[in-house]
Order: structure tokens, then sequence, then C-alpha cells
């Protein structure tokens, strides 16, 4: 018997899973608990014979997901994207998931909540799809692993644009960006992700579990040494102890512009 959940419902369509967002109170923030019931019901269906999921919102919204709970982050001096956070544990366990992930997605993904369609093995959305990372937004100093999911899946050029300026990139450009495999009507969206699903289901599990490892070690093989990784540690470190970040968090729970110092050299 697995976990009650709270957050979050979990369906099983023969050799398919389904896992569906349903905190709109808090617009599907992806809080601890939320996370908790997400990495849970991964680990329960990894258990069945899964072979693909589909990573959706229990009704239609204008919010898939409003990202990374804010209020959820240290306010100064802490790191806020550790190793061990609630969310990176949640990226991990979709990237480790033996089976194809698929976000569907029927409306927009800000923060933390774009990352994870990032870490997602297949994207599809509607109309109503958007993508936003917004950490600028926060003074937040985003971490080298969640950089490298996008990384992976589009060119540096939109990629700085992404980060530097949180805008949300619409369904129509995601699509001719690559960002969505899929964009459908918003009346065949589900219809046609689970048949995408389907058709997988009806592939070699092991073959795509093999492939699936083997991709994503190949995306991530980017020679780092320990004096680079301890330089960019620091580079971040300035960041969440600096002015910018106590700023954002200050004027995010003040429901206000934040006004960010100068830039430093």
């Amino acid at each position: 018997m697995g976990m009650v959940m709270e957050f979050i419902k979990i369906e099983r369509l023969g050799t398919i899973g389904a896992i569906r967002f349903d905190n709109y109170a808090r617009r599907n923030a992806l809080s601890r608990a939320l996370i908790a019931e997400l990495v849970a019901a991964l680990e329960e269906l990894a258990n069945e014979d899964i072979r693909a999921v589909i990573l959706r919102s229990a009704m239609k919204h204008p919010v898939w997901s409003a990202g990374h709970d804010v209020a959820e982050l240290p306010e100064a001096g802490r790191d806020p994207l550790p190793f061990d956070d609630s969310l990176e544990k949640l990226l991990r366990a979709v990237r480790n998931f033996r089976a194809p992930v698929i976000a569907m997605l029927d409306g927009s993904a800000w923060g933390g909540a774009c990352d994870l369609t990032m870490a997602c093995d297949i994207v599809t959305g509607d109309e109503d799809a958007a993508f936003a990372i917004t950490p600028v937004k926060l003074g937040l100093p985003y971490n080298a692993s969640g950089i490298q999911h996008f990384l992976a899946r589009l060119p540096l050029n939109i990629v700085n644009e992404m980060f530097f300026t949180a805008t949300p990139i619409d369904a129509s450009r995601a699509a001719s960006l690559g960002i969505l495999n899929m964009l459908a009507p918003r009346a065949e969206l589900e219809e046609k992700t689970y048949a995408m699903a389907r058709l997988i289901a009806t592939r070699s599990p092991q073959a795509i579990s093999a492939y699936k490892a083997q991709a994503q070690a190949l995306t991530d093989a980017s020679p780092l040494t320990p004096r680079e990784f301890e330089r960019l540690q620091s580079i971040r470190r300035n960041v969440y102890l600096g002015s910018d970040y106590a700023e954002g968090i200050r004027a995010f729970i003040e429901k206000r512009p934040p006004v960010f110092s100068q830039s430093q050299s």
C-alpha cells in the first residue's frame, strides 16, 4: 500500500502511469510535501510494469506549476539549491526513472517547474503551454546541474535569453525551438500524448531503459576540473550570501518588485 496522496493523483492505464498535480490553492507549487509525493509515486510505479509515465495537471489551469515554493527557500546566507534540496531530488528521480517520463503541459511552467520539464524525456503541450526560468527575478544563483538540463536541450543563446530575461517562451516558439516535442490543439493534447505513451509501451522496455541511461550520461559528459568546480561554487556562494538574493526573497514575500544592487566586479 502506497502513501496517501494529498497533492497529487496517480493513475494507471495498463502499462502507462500518469501523475497529476492537484494543489491549485498553491498553483501546484513544488513544495517539499508535493515533491515527496511525486518522488514516492515514481518509486511506486518503478516497481510495476510501467513503460511510460505522464506528468500532468489534474485539471486545465493557466498555471501548470508555479515552480519551487519560494516560501520554502532560505532567506539569505544559505545555498538555496544544494544537492539534497527537495527539487534536486525530484529532478534526479525523473531522470533516473527507468522508463520515459513525458511532461504534458496545458499551462505555464515557472522556475523549478520549467527545469522539471527539461529533465523529462519528452514534452508535449497545447496552445497554453509556456516556459519561464526565473531565478534572476529572485537574485538566486542557479546551480550547474540545472543549467545543464537546459544546455542539453537548447542552443546556448536561447538558454542565455531564458536565464537573462525570465520571460516566458510561448507554445508556438517552444515548438519551433524543440522544447515541445509536440504542439497539439487543446482538445487533442491528452489523446495525442497518451497515444505516444501507448506506442512507447509497445517497444522494448529494456532497450529503452538502456538508451535513456546512455543518452543522459553522454549529454552530461562535460569535463570539469576540481579547481573549476570550486570556482563556480565560489561564484554562486557570493550571490546567495549577497544583497541581491536577500532583496529578491524579501520583495517576493512583501509582494513588490525587487530593487537589485549595482553589478559587482
